[in-house]
């Protein structure tokens, strides 16, 4: 298996989560454990693994950067975050991915090609937040938004490849995300199914 080069990890837990009663989304608990552990289990090697939001429970080695202005959008914290990168490559992350995997963060390491490679879900919309890219397409991209852009939008210009991963039978997709109040019930719904065994846990410091 050939090597592949070392990346960081930029995972975006901030927003309002209005549709959530105000609660941070990523320290909600689905499985047993808060998301944002689930997501950063994911990136276990990444180096360094960046969390962009208000401070909260994080490993030791886990570097938590707010952005500018706080509660300023996902570019303002993509730029943020991307700030403390030193490597060429980088895993974009939503922190309320209950379900990502190594393994798929692995796949999309191996099929980096031009600027990004993002998750296509199974309505063939595009995950943006799911993704791994290259850093210095990624800085450029925010370096000049001003003001509170979408992502879609700053994203739109680079050449990006696209996965759409296979989903084995019984197992909630990877881009299953906690949006609303239903959505988290889904995915704790969806957790109890695979048990505990099957939702695998890293330990936190």
């Amino acid at each position: 298996m050939s090597e592949l080069p070392p990346y960081a990890a930029v995972v975006l837990a901030g927003g309002r989560a209005a549709r959530m009663g105000g609660q941070a989304k990523p320290q909600l608990d689905v499985g047993g454990r808060p998301i944002l552990e689930a997501v950063l289990a994911a990136v276990p090697d990444a180096a360094p693994r960046i969390v962009v939001g208000p401070p909260q429970p994080v490993p030791a080695d886990v570097v938590v950067v707010r952005e500018a202005p706080p509660r300023g959008g996902p570019v303002a914290a993509m730029r943020a975050g991307l700030a403390h990168v030193p490597t060429e490559v980088v895993a974009l992350l939503a922190g309320d991915l209950p379900f990502i995997t190594a393994g798929l963060v692995r796949a999309l390491r191996e099929r980096l090609t031009g600027d990004g490679v993002l998750v296509v879900d199974d309505t063939g919309r595009d995950q943006l937040l799911l993704g791994v890219w290259r850093t210095t397409a990624l800085r450029a991209a925010v370096a000049d938004v001003d003001g509170p852009t979408s992502v879609r939008r700053v994203l739109a210009p680079l050449a990006v490849r696209r996965l759409h991963p296979e989903v084995e039978s019984g197992q909630p997709p990877p881009w299953t995300d906690c949006d609303t109040p239903a959505d988290l019930a889904r995915a704790r719904a969806a957790a109890a199914r695979l048990g505990p065994r099957r939702v695998p846990r890293r330990p936190q410091g």
